[in-house]
């Protein structure tokens, strides 16, 4: 048996007068511009000399019942814009299904931020990176087997044409010409640095964003700072600017920047304040005093600047993407940002506020405080399940059957788990090695010999045939059984306790519930879940997805728990699917725990950096982390 998976953000509320018109754009519009000056090397917006100090915050990332805390505190920093992609597979996961409500809804996100006073920076891709499932371009383009993405191919240029089709009318009216924030827009996404350099593609993406937008829309690139990236990320038509960290000399990038544009603003588009994560490598960090150092620098030679990210936020779910060589983005994207994953100030918020006042007037008025958390304690958890044993409950439809294994995307499950199973050609009692050859495993899998799971085990020298395949539907199974499964306890019965040490580490569901107490005011206040003990999986609270925790891996320790999907008025469920080992047998009176905690940990020490790309295919679970 095999199991595969995939890869699969305290002013006023939102008033009438900005709301749409029946123009098709916000109320109360008078003539308004936002444009290049190349005489001056500056913008103009409304015809006056203009620069955007812009923090990066995705919606996305963000749950909307924060949206309007992150954002005020933003605007109390000094910015005056902020900056945000739009990821396609975020609002398209299956072909023409389209999600634009609750924390989908962009529309509402970018008129929130122009009712708190910021301006935005739109980067609709089609793809986007930002560390996220696949870029942001939909799995289910892959059903062409022959597709190139982000190219000129037809099959990509038409999805693409469609989404845009549907997207980017949703923009056009909160366009700063129209009325709404919106000052920019970028095309594509650090394009230089892909292979295919197709230039007819940048030209398609150009027409396109034009005739959804219209012709006075200012539409621009980013690029690394090199001649290399810009020599196929720019096009006549699109403004380039680039991007680089602390660690670049602003002098030479601006001047490379200038290479390309010897006229025009000089512009960061991503100043990066912090770094990304890595499973099993240490936390990224940026230091204080040498971010401020740097942002004085830019702001000093009149330069606009996007801090990226100003708040990072969390990958909830199955949306954390990964790197190549294969190293996966763990479900935090704190980034080190001044605002933190929950939203908290930090000493480089009040640090880079101090710089900005130098340059630019910053709100007066109280800065919206952290919000506050709260350690529950701890939850015992009973095994519910094992994977295997819930297939009538996650694979309700029955499996498939084929001759050889199927794909994700041939079976449709662009997200979660593929149960695979076949009966060997012999009796396989000596050591027998199997192998997934041509990295057959993308990107996690688990193998199990007669119902536990094998060690030392390599996928396939030898074709393997018939094969029963079981696309799991774990997230509606969650959110359908979260009091039990099949009508029994959360108890596991006798006779799969026959051998608990190979029981245990089979994948299994575990669960439990927790009460807010009573007679405390403000309850229910943020929190994190920590997993001691606990190898690696994946968790769910009252069934809103939280993500992926690894534990044995790091530096990750505490999943991020807002307060929003927690009640008052019933015990709270908590679901965890363990894929590897859990820290007690779910067996008998011993309960497994995990601890809700007030603090956050995602900077415990890595002895060692994990290497992905040099991991062999034993002991996996294929999961896109």
């Amino acid at each position: 048996m095999v199991m595969i998976g995939v890869p699969v953000r305290i002013l006023s509320l939102l008033l009438a007068p900005l709301l749409l018109g029946s123009a098709g754009g916000l109320l109360n519009v008078t003539k308004r511009t936002f444009e290049i000056d190349y005489q001056k090397d500056r913008f103009l917006k409304d015809g006056k000399p203009f620069r955007y100090i812009s923090g990066s915050i995705h919606y996305f990332r963000v749950p909307r019942f924060y949206w309007k805390d992150r954002l005020l505190k933003m605007r109390m920093a000094g910015l005056n814009a902020i900056q945000t992609y739009v990821p396609w597979n975020f609002h398209e996961p299956q072909p023409g299904q389209y999600r634009f409500s609750e924390d989908h809804d962009v529309e509402y996100f970018i008129r929130l931020a122009h009712e708190l006073g910021l301006l935005v920076i739109l980067r609709p891709g089609p793809y986007i990176c930002a560390e996220w499932d696949m870029g942001g371009l939909p799995a289910w383009l892959l059903e062409k087997e022959s597709i190139v993405l982000r190219s000129s191919d037809p099959d990509y240029l038409a999805a693409v044409d469609k989404w845009l089709g549907v997207l980017l009318p949703k923009m056009r009216p909160l366009l700063y010409q129209n009325g709404g924030p919106i000052i920019t827009v970028q095309v594509e996404n650090e394009y230089g640095s892909y292979f295919a350099c197709d230039f007819n593609y940048m030209r398609f993406l150009q027409k396109r964003f034009r005739h959804h937008l219209g012709d006075n829309v200012l539409l621009f690139t980013t690029d690394g700072a090199q001649k290399s990236f810009l020599k196929c990320g720019t096009l006549q038509g699109l403004y380039a600017t680039v991007d680089f960290g602390t660690a670049s000399n602003v002098t030479a990038d601006f001047q490379t920047q200038r290479k390309v544009e010897p006229k025009g603003p000089l512009v960061n588009s991503e100043f990066y304040t912090g770094w990304l994560d890595h499973w099993g490598q240490p936390h990224s960090t940026v230091k204080t005093e040498v971010l401020a150092s740097s942002l004085y620098e830019i702001l000093a030679r009149g330069a606009s600047v996007n801090l990226y990210m100003f708040i990072g936020g969390t990958n909830f779910a199955y949306w954390n993407g990964a790197n190549t060589p294969y190293a996966p983005q763990p479900t935090s994207y704190d980034y080190d940002a001044p605002l933190s994953e929950a939203g908290d100030l930090t000493e480089k918020y009040f640090v880079l506020r101090k710089v900005i006042q130098m340059f630019e007037e910053v709100p007066e008025g109280p800065i919206p405080p952290s919000t506050p958390k709260f350690a529950y304690g701890k939850v015992s958890l009973k095994k519910l399940k094992t994977v295997e044993a819930a297939l009538d409950i996650l694979c309700p439809g029955g499996p498939i059957k084929s001759l050889y294994p199927l794909t994700f995307i041939q079976v449709k499950q662009y997200f979660g788990f593929v149960l695979y199973r076949t009966t060997l050609p012999q009796d396989c009692s000596n050591s027998t090695s199997l192998h997934a050859p041509l990295s057959g495993v993308h990107d996690r899998a688990y193998v199990s010999v007669n119902g536990g799971l094998v060690s030392n085990l390599t996928l396939g020298s030898s074709i393997l045939t018939n094969w029963t395949i079981f696309p799991l539907g774990t997230e509606d199974a969650v959110r359908s059984h979260l009091q039990g499964w099949g009508g029994q306890d959360a108890g596991c019965h006798n006779e799969n306790c026959t051998d608990s040490s190979s029981n245990d580490t089979l994948p299994a569901f575990y669960v439990g519930n927790f009460s807010i107490p009573s007679g405390i005011p403000d309850l229910p206040q943020d929190t994190f879940i920590q997993f001691s003990g606990w190898t690696k999986g994946q968790v769910w609270i009252n069934g809103f997805n939280l993500g992926r925790y690894w534990p044995a891996q790091g530096p990750q320790m505490t999943l991020f728990v807002p307060r929003h999907i927690l009640t008052t008025s019933a015990p709270n469920n908590i679901t965890v699917l363990e894929l590897e080992r859990a820290p007690c047998s779910g067996c008998g009176p011993e309960l497994c725990t995990v601890e809700l905690v007030d603090t956050p940990v995602i900077n415990r020490p890595v002895a060692n950096n994990y290497s992905f790309s040099e991991l062999p295919t034993k002991d996996l679970w294929q999961d896109y982390e």
